[in-house]
């Protein structure tokens, strides 16, 4: 397998920015998903490293060699795309095969290569039937073992499973993690789909407007995002974010709501925020329901998510202008109105400034 190393990498068509300059280094063996929403830069950015696209300035790096202008053939990497591309009039063994016959590799090799990568997909009773044949899941399965066939140095593929649907995703989805592990292979993964790239890679990039918004573990990303832009959109549904006015220790915040901060947080935003204006954020678990709570709110809507219900709570009362999301036990009903108060996990309790839009940090 291979590290992968950008530098400065970017692309430009015309005078517009399709991905603005990056730096990114991908270890051996490590699974990478680039996520963000569509147009964001994450398909260049993979077809880049592929050699399908051209760079606009920087370079690429595959163990430490410069391959920026090195034709696809010659940097020795394996892409699967979203859409089946499996040639029909070929038998699934023709298929997988039809590279390494291409180059010439010994049919003996050819053969037992075969073999054992559809073994490894579970894939052996197909290798007699055509493409048309197949389920969705199955063909994905053949398009899979047609680049691990190849033995490349690295894997990228561009929303593999935005073709299936939600039964045959989740199955893929654990496949494609079990061949990483069982391979150790280096896997440059694009999604759009927070679910994948969270319960998949090691590392996320996050991308948006076509730059990088934050590179980190899915922990990383879910309980300290860099900015605005992670916080909304990483989670289902995104971290709840509350204007306020940070004062003498205490956030102000909407309905007449004060929230005391810990001494920690009191220096680092008394540094850190170019105004009095900051926003509050956390997660809809990070709040517990407590008839002494610091927060007083309202509920306005409720709805069970199977193993927890989600409460929508206005913290401005009836307005409903400042809604808030809070996780409670699946058994938990509030009529709509019902008064509540609930306290925040200090531990996971995150603010923003208002106008850079960025993390405040503690030292």
């Amino acid at each position: 397998m291979a590290q992968i190393e950008l530098k400065q990498v970017a692309k430009k068509f015309g005078d517009v920015y399709a991905v603005q300059p990056m730096d990114l280094t991908i270890q051996d063996g490590e699974f990478v998903a680039l996520l963000g929403p569509s147009g964001c830069g994450k398909t260049t950015t993979l077809r880049m490293i592929s050699g399908l696209e051209a760079v606009s300035s920087g370079q690429i790096l595959i163990d430490g060699q410069d391959v920026t202008w090195n034709h696809p053939s010659a940097r020795d990497i394996a892409f699967v795309f979203q859409f089946f591309a499996l040639y029909p009039h070929m038998t699934v063994r023709q298929n997988i095969a039809f590279t390494l016959e291409a180059q010439k590799v010994p049919k003996a090799q050819v053969e037992k290569r075969v073999f054992d990568v559809a073994r490894l997909l579970q894939i052996e009773h197909l290798l007699r039937l055509r493409p048309k044949a197949l389920s969705g899941g199955d063909r994905q399965r053949v398009t899979l073992a047609r680049a691990l066939v190849r033995h490349p140095k690295a894997f990228l593929m561009d929303e593999p499973l935005g073709a299936l649907d939600a039964d045959f995703r989740a199955t893929m989805r654990a496949e494609i993690k079990r061949l990483h592990l069982a391979q150790h292979a280096t896997t440059v993964y694009v999604t759009h789909d927070q679910i994948e790239a969270m319960a998949m890679s090691d590392r996320i990039v996050i991308m948006s407007n076509a730059r990088v918004q934050q590179i980190g573990t899915p922990a990383q990303v879910y309980y300290d995002p860099a900015n605005l832009f992670v916080a909304r959109f990483i989670g289902s549904p995104g971290m709840n974010l509350v204007k306020g006015r940070y004062t003498n220790g205490m956030v102000q915040l909407p309905g007449a709501n004060q929230l005391p901060l810990p001494e920690r947080w009191q220096a680092a935003i008394a540094n850190q925020l170019s105004s009095e204006d900051v926003v509050l954020g956390f997660r809809p678990e990070a709040a517990k329901i407590s008839a002494d709570g610091v927060l007083n709110t309202q509920v306005y809507a409720s709805a069970l998510h199977g193993a927890y219900a989600m409460l929508h709570l206005a913290l401005d009362g009836e307005k409903g202008e400042t809604m808030t999301h809070v996780r409670a036990a699946k058994n938990t009903i509030y009529p709509i109105g019902t008064p509540l108060r609930f306290d925040l996990d200090p531990q996971m309790v995150r603010f923003f400034d208002p106008k850079t839009e960025l993390a405040l940090t503690l030292a």
